[in-house]
């Protein structure tokens, strides 16, 4: 009888992909800590102290008496991108593919836990242009097709302005093709989020982007239902 090997997950197929995509484009991989601090996970990155997200219905906090400052599972991994930004000068370009966590309930689109890529670019003249053009260079390239990239103007507290993205995949046989679907939140680095880690925003700009690779997932491979992808089911897993 043969033996059957193992294979990669396709959460780690996808983020070997992108690695390997953004790496064409000069960012390197940076990850951190999935127990975060508040002050990382919510304070660094400009999100006010009476912000929803905050809320226990949103956010898992450890309890105070185990930890030494307040601390919670990661719900982003913008943090990442504070800290590298602390221990690294402009020119920046990072990509930051992690696990992360939010207190809500599942079903075919949501998951308690999933994985979300967020990428950051620091350097001087960085405008959203640049945003633009990096993020249809990465769609092309992971859809296998030609990609349209617009924006809406969106709110959210580490960007400024902020935008929400929408990506449509032209001349393909996909079931994507020649529609407008929304893939992530964007815009140009709060000034106040890169002051706080000593660059100084008078001279440096930067663009920033956060999206989920579940959602991507279910958008190359037609998933379903985004919990199937944690469940371990070999029926599943053994597709990829």
């Amino acid at each position: 009888m043969l033996e059957q090997k193992g294979h990669i997950h396709p959460i780690s197929q996808m983020i070997a992909e992108i690695n390997s995509i953004f790496a064409e484009v000069g960012f390197v991989f940076a990850e951190g800590p999935e127990a975060e601090s508040e002050h990382y996970n919510f304070d660094r990155l400009n999100v006010p102290k009476d912000h929803p997200s905050r809320d226990m219905q949103d956010t898992f906090w450890f309890k105070d008496s185990d930890v030494r400052e307040p601390t919670v599972l990661r719900t982003h991994t913008s943090p990442v991108q504070a800290r590298f930004m602390e221990s690294h000068k402009p020119p920046i370009r990072v990509i930051v593919p992690g696990k992360v966590f939010r207190n809500e309930a599942t079903d075919a689109t949501h998951e308690a836990q999933f994985y979300q890529l967020e990428g950051l670019y620091v350097d001087e003249g960085v405008n959203l242009g640049h945003l633009k053009g990096t993020i249809e260079y990465f769609f092309s390239k992971f859809f296998s097709g030609e990609v349209e990239v617009r924006f809406r103007p969106s709110f959210f507290p580490f960007v400024e302005p902020g935008v929400e993205v929408d990506m449509m995949l032209r001349n393909s046989d996909s079931v994507l093709a020649n529609k407008w679907i929304e893939v992530m939140g964007a815009g140009m680095v709060h000034p106040n989020v890169l002051r706080d880690s000593g660059i100084d925003p008078s001279k440096y700009s930067g663009f920033a982007f956060g999206m989920g690779i579940d959602r991507l997932a279910v958008m190359k491979y037609g998933i379903n239902d985004v919990r199937d992808l944690y469940t371990g089911d070999l029926r599943f897993v053994n597709q990829f």
